[in-house]
């Protein structure tokens, strides 16, 4: 094919997948390609896919459908983990050019430039997921508050109900000296967060091909990126509760830089369940990890990912995982509501539970998380925590996260964004916004005053026409 002149870029899914396209994307810069956004008509359209849940697959076929209402002409290429699941499903879509899976999606540039003109059908390029044992650095560029930096990739875990080993393959990561030179690399750009991202990562230290790197492990890590000059915060995305030690954990509450704020996944209250999702833990395990960081961290967030709807689950179940949560001391929940996915253990599990009462149950979970939240925020208002604030500018407001990982909101200034500053956690408006007040910059508040009058007297307006 005559190399195309612009590309755009579409993800998907997590924020492993994001640091990905970026990374992909920075191919195409070297390549000669100009990225445009993704709204914009381009020659070639990059979709890099998830497959957690079914409706990711069909958010992936709608996008694949509207780019070709949008640039008939284009050349569009799908890679990621839907890709390896599913080639010959997405070659079937209409006006897909190019299919590749996880070994070959960082060949992306040289696969389009030798695509054949001539050949209409759709090329797949997806091998077996056992071949797939090598390691790609990524991380995601464009934003100047945050990146997320690829630390592992893989998953050696056999959990029932996730396509994610099928799609990505064995657990592997870099050594801690390279990730040390990418954030210090992320930090020459002026970067303030780095959030620490992979499929398992507290699995972290495992090489190509399975191999150990020696003495690393992910407290190892931790350790080494906790010196990186220039970075102001350090995240960890998500980690597995038997991961999570007590050494990580306590080495976090010490730390210069690692924000006091864990993600860790949990899916289900009832052991019973958890057992047939072969999970590694029980529910008392996790219990335990949450008092831990509690004790160590009393001002910490802590996120919990929850499956409703799992075969097996009865209204016992989901009520035993309703009062656990309920009496966990977290502050948020990530909802997910069981999908069937081929190929997995839970496909042909009993008990299949109507979409209509899964639905009733992911509902009753999220009004939880609202409650957990709200009680959360209510905790530490009066408080002054360091806030790291965004660029975007929203109807004349900004927002940013505490190092606590609480959203807030204050009256726009240029001159904050990318900085951290000290904020009184004021009050919680009627969206359940937290409302900060600057110390360092008394004439925001006074800002926010204003403009939010200024919203109130627009509201009145367009009622009235």
């Amino acid at each position: 094919m005559s190399q195309p002149k612009t590309v755009a870029f579409h993800t998907l899914g997590c924020k492993l997948n994001f640091s990905e396209t970026s990374t992909i994307s920075r191919m195409f810069a070297d390549g000669g390609f100009q990225k445009v956004d993704f709204e914009e008509p381009a020659d070639v359209y990059v979709l890099n896919t998830c497959s957690v849940t079914e409706n990711a697959d069909r958010e992936c076929r709608q996008i694949i459908r509207r780019i070709k209402r949008q640039s008939p002409d284009s050349k569009v290429a799908v890679v990621g983990c839907y890709a390896q699941l599913q080639p010959e499903t997405i070659a079937f879509i209409p006006g897909v050019n190019l299919v590749l899976g996880t070994a070959e999606k960082f060949n992306i540039v040289e696969r389009l430039k030798n695509l054949s003109e001539e050949n209409s059908e759709p090329e797949i390029h997806a091998t077996a997921i056992d071949e797939v044992d090598f390691y790609v650095d990524a991380h995601s560029f464009g934003d100047r508050t945050r990146t997320f930096l690829k630390v592992q990739d893989g998953c050696d875990y056999g959990c029932s109900f996730c396509t994610i080993p099928l799609a990505r393959g064995k657990s592997r990561s870099a050594e801690v000296a390279d990730i040390v030179l990418q954030a210090e690399k992320i930090a020459e750009s002026g970067v303030k967060e780095v959030v620490l991202t992979g499929v398992n990562i507290g699995d972290f230290g495992k090489g190509e091909s399975g191999s150990k790197h020696r003495n690393e492990d992910f407290l190892a890590l931790v350790k080494a990126l906790d010196g990186v000059d220039g970075i102001e915060r350090f995240r960890i995305s998500s980690i597995e509760p038997n991961l999570l030690n007590e050494e990580i954990i306590e080495f976090v509450s010490k730390s210069k830089r690692f924000a006091p704020h864990f993600h860790i996944p949990l899916q289900s209250g009832s052991n019973k369940i958890l057992k047939l999702m072969r999970r590694r833990y029980l529910r008392e395990l996790y219990a335990e990890r949450v008092t831990l960081i509690k004790q160590a961290m009393p001002h910490c967030c802590i996120g919990v990912d929850v499956i409703v709807g799992f075969p097996g689950e009865t209204k016992e179940d989901f009520l035993d995982t309703y009062k656990f949560l309920n009496e966990l001391d977290i502050s948020y929940l990530h909802v997910f509501t069981y999908s069937e996915r081929p190929n997995t253990a839970a496909i042909e599990m009993d008990g299949i539970v109507p979409m209509e009462e899964r639905k009733r149950r992911n509902k009753m979970l999220r009004s939880l998380s609202l409650k957990k939240r709200r009680f959360f925020y209510e905790q530490h208002l009066g408080e002054t925590r360091p806030v790291l604030f965004e660029s975007e500018n929203r109807d004349g407001f900004m927002y940013g996260f505490t190092d606590n990982y609480i959203k807030v909101k204050m009256a726009f200034d240029e001159e904050l964004v990318n900085e951290i500053i000290e904020v009184k956690l004021d009050s919680i408006n009627s969206e359940g916004e937290v409302i900060g007040k600057s110390l360092q910059f008394p004439v925001s508040s006074l800002q926010f005053e204003m403009q939010e009058a200024i919203n109130r007297e627009l509201k009145t307006v367009n009622r009235k026409l």
